[in-house]
């Protein structure tokens, strides 16, 4: 299981390489931006088709890393379904698929801009979880500290010998870390905007996620 160690407000977490953050003392899988259902949610809102395997595929690497990690909790850090209607269009298939992760699990929603609404899905649904010494939430609030939050679909671009490359990746200082989306389809907003400038410190690194996740300091 790849990943780099990061300590935030005392605790040790790692970042890995598929984007999830693994809490090993609590056995607590962190999630962020999986937007289950988004291809229905461009067709019905006039988008162009797009291929309908999102769902299934975000599913199965989501499966790859509970089976690797053992989590006994999971948290998804809000967005978790492109809009309340997306989550009602789940197939039975993937409804079943969702549940059986959840199976022995503790299974934490966190409440989303995408997704405000409660959906008919087990697990408990929250505005946000505190878990002290740290507090998940779905949008980062400035002055807030052990924070741990998604939304932006942070992506970083580095220069290596051959070619710039761009890569979804978790942002942190002392202060917060920043979530990558989980989900496939998802996009991301670069390091440089203006937004994650401003919020994270001027110390701030960055993971890159990949097969051998990699720690930069984070671009600006």
């Amino acid at each position: 299981m790849n990943g780099v160690s990061i300590t935030l407000a005392g605790c040790t977490l790692s970042a890995l390489g598929s984007g999830a953050l693994w809490w090993e003392d609590q056995r607590l899988l962190v999630v962020s931006d999986l937007h289950l259902g988004k291809s229905e949610r461009v067709l019905r809102r006039g988008g162009p088709a797009i291929p309908p395997y999102e769902t299934r595929d975000t599913l199965l690497r989501l499966e790859e890393v509970l089976e690797a990690t053992e989590a006994n909790t999971v948290v998804c850090l809000g967005d978790s379904f492109d809009d309340v209607e997306a989550a009602r269009a789940l197939s039975e298939g993937e409804r079943l698929w969702i549940a059986r992760l959840q199976a022995g699990r503790r299974w934490v929603w966190i409440e989303g801009n995408h997704d405000p609404g409660p959906v008919d899905l087990g697990g408990a649904h929250l505005s946000e979880l505190p878990l002290p010494p740290l507090a998940f939430r779905h949008i980062a609030q400035p002055g807030q500290s052990g924070e741990v939050s998604g939304h932006y679909h942070p992506k970083v671009t580095v220069q290596t010998r051959l070619r710039k490359i761009s890569r979804p990746a978790f942002l942190f200082d002392r202060d917060r870390i920043i979530l990558p989306a989980f989900g496939t389809y998802t996009g991301g907003l670069r390091s440089d905007n203006k937004v994650l400038s401003e919020l994270m410190r001027p110390e701030a690194m960055a993971v890159i996620t990949g097969q051998t996740p990699r720690l930069v300091t984070m671009p600006r």
